[in-house]
């Protein structure tokens, strides 16, 4: 520390080197929460079912007997709530903090829609208001003990995925994609924005991947062929996924059933970042 410090920084000109070396951003936790890994779930676009792969990977620690929980930072979109048939509960508070919402198969949950008194209202909030009701998410609320955290990212590169990677200590994403040959740009963009914030990329998800046949068993591209190896071997990132297009997945999703979804889809992915 220099010997003209004033210890005030907003009127000392002098050089020290906690005004000069680089200050974290991220947001304190909660005082009665211990997460160890937070994963984000990212899309350059939107659409492509960001929500749906953070639900099942949820799920899928969840049932591999991990303490899970999903941040939904998809503040004017939140879909998480009715996903798991919460959508008609509220959180509450305490002199700690807020309560999330726990799902029927464990899973901790905070989501605006857990706290607005009419979860259809929009929410027509501001860049800069939005972005400060997720690090809310983050230091307010009483996660206790997790060991994964999915947070649902809103689309795009603006300012609350910007906010999520500077406020959280995120230890990878995964980028959700669909075979559209138009969304490689879009997945170059998410791949770019992790390698600017030093976040490395854990898997690739494509969804609305093809169509399986439930007759015959043949699957049928509808979007056409998939491009998901081209796409992960030019960036190299070693896990992906394909989720088929099935109506029982979105029947459950609506009824509040996310829970109940079948299927292996996951399964190299969340190996790949449990270990087991």
């Amino acid at each position: 520390m220099s010997e003209t410090c004033t210890h005030n920084c907003s009127s000392c000109g002098s050089s020290c080197a906690s005004r000069t070396e680089p200050q974290s951003l991220i947001e304190p936790m909660n005082a009665h929460s211990d997460v160890k890994n937070v994963i984000a779930v990212v899309s350059g676009k939107g659409g492509v079912g960001k929500s749906l792969v953070t639900a099942l990977m949820g799920c899928k620690m969840r049932r591999s007997g991990f303490n899970t929980a999903i941040l939904d930072a998809d503040i004017t979109g939140p879909s998480v709530p009715k996903m798991f048939g919460l959508n008609e509960d509220r959180a509450g508070a305490t002199a700690m903090g807020i309560e999330p919402k726990v799902s029927a198969n464990g899973i901790k949950i905070m989501s605006v829609n857990l706290l607005l008194e009419d979860n259809t209202a929009p929410v027509i909030w501001r860049g800069p208001v939005i972005a400060g009701v997720v690090k809310q998410f983050w230091s307010d609320v009483v996660w206790g003990d997790v060991d994964y955290m999915f947070v649902d990212m809103p689309p795009g590169t603006g300012d609350v995925p910007l906010t999520v990677f500077q406020s959280l200590p995120i230890k990878g994403i995964i980028i959700v994609t669909s075979p559209q040959e138009l969304v490689g740009m879009i997945v170059e963009k998410a791949v770019n924005m992790a390698k600017m914030m030093n976040v490395p990329v854990l898997g690739l998800v494509e969804n609305m991947s093809y169509f399986q046949c439930p007759d015959c068993g043949q699957r049928h591209e509808i979007f056409g062929k998939s491009h998901i190896e081209e796409v992960a071997a030019k960036h190299g990132i070693e896990n992906i996924a394909r989720l088929p297009m099935d109506p029982t997945i979105a029947e459950l999703c609506d009824k509040g059933k996310a829970r109940n979804i079948q299927g292996d889809w996951l399964d190299g992915i969340a190996k790949a970042i449990s270990g087991k």
